[in-house]
């Protein structure tokens, strides 16, 4: 009986340390942290070309911005002074101002004063010309966030693409299909999609946002096209 009661604790004791192995293995690992400039090291050189074209995307984006931003602001009161100097025959006063005037509305406007005196029609061609050079500087460069949003993810593919090569390749090498190989380096080459798509995404965004910013600009450059023709056809006043 003593023996009996012996063996109890003992038995106890082993099933205890037995329930407390299995939670310690079953515990889960800390979670490793990696920053972005090592996920970018991780990336490989193909991130190169991608920050390349992120850094182009950028500079563009904010340069176009503010230079279309800068253009499409305009006193309110111009079209009423140009009528005014139209009216009272001052062509001189209104070519001073259009010149003093720095907008595309301006400078259209302007060159259709200096064909004054012929037909509307040459007037009209003349204005339309000048905006069209107009729209054409505005539009400078903007294509080519088009392009890089298009560009970017192709690198990102390309970079990803080269290493899965990789991986399949020291599979190969090694006889063998080992998991940790096959996870472990096809999410650091994840990293040049996710970078190339990032890259394209912001690219595109920015392109649709300045062309519809000088979109804006068209308008307002039609509209006052418009108002200048019709100006011209007003009677003057005695």
């Amino acid at each position: 009986m003593t023996g009996i009661l012996l063996q109890i604790p003992m038995n106890s004791g082993s099933a205890a340390d037995s329930i407390h192995n299995a939670l310690g293995a079953a515990a889960p690992l800390p979670e490793q942290s990696i920053t972005l400039w090592e996920m970018a090291v991780k990336g490989g050189p193909i991130l190169i070309p991608i920050a390349l074209l992120s850094v182009m995307a950028f500079y563009i984006f904010f340069e176009r911005y503010f230079t279309i931003r800068k253009l499409s602001k305009m006193d309110m009161n111009f079209m009423n002074q140009i009528r005014d100097f139209v009216h009272s025959g001052n062509v001189d006063a209104a070519k001073a101002l259009c010149k003093n005037t720095n907008s595309p509305v301006a400078r259209m406007i302007g060159k259709g004063i200096s064909r004054l005196g012929k037909p509307v029609k040459d007037i009209e061609s003349a204005i339309e010309n000048a905006g069209k050079l107009e729209v054409f500087q505005m539009e400078k460069n903007v294509n080519i966030l088009g392009t890089i949003s298009g560009l970017a993810p192709m690198f990102g593919f390309l970079g990803t693409i080269f290493g899965v090569i990789k991986i399949f390749y020291k599979i190969a090498q090694q006889n063998s299909l080992d998991i940790n190989t096959i996870s472990g380096g096809l999410y650091v080459k994840m990293i040049s999609s996710a970078s190339g798509l990032l890259v394209g995404m912001i690219a595109y965004g920015g392109f649709h946002y300045l062309m519809h910013m000088i979109d804006r600009v068209i308008n307002k450059m039609e509209v006052n096209a418009v108002e200048f023709i019709d100006l011209l056809e007003e009677p003057v006043k005695g």
